[in-house]
């Protein structure tokens, strides 16, 4: 979406990805409300969560293959299942990230 004002515009993501995001910045600050301390580690273990890294490439003449792994949400869920300050709203966040760590993911090999 393009909004022009005089000689300037503002530029918007296509508007399924601005609702996703509204929900989804919905959610997280919903589950940080039910923390008594420290509301903003929600948003950090889903930030967390929705890394991607390769962990296996292989090249040919013809193309390139790059097997890509959610890491990010796998150091998080280890480190809260074996973590005293588990919470069930760190878990929801973390979980929403590996969402969008699949969408990445989805995106990297369609692209």
């Amino acid at each position: 979406m393009e909004f022009k004002f005089g000689n300037g515009a503002i530029m918007l993501p296509p508007l399924h990805i601005t609702i996703i995001a509204i929900i989804i910045i919905f959610f997280l600050v919903r589950w940080s409300k039910q923390l008594e301390t420290r509301r903003f580690t929600v948003f950090i273990y889903f930030m967390m969560s929705t890394y991607i890294t390769p962990i296996y490439s292989h090249s040919t003449k013809e193309s390139d293959f790059q097997l890509w792994f959610p890491l990010g949400f796998m150091l998080v869920f280890f480190y809260l299942f074996r973590s005293e300050r588990y919470h069930s709203s760190k878990m929801k966040a973390s979980i929403l990230g590996l969402c969008i760590a699949l969408y990445q993911l989805i995106l990297q090999y369609t692209g």
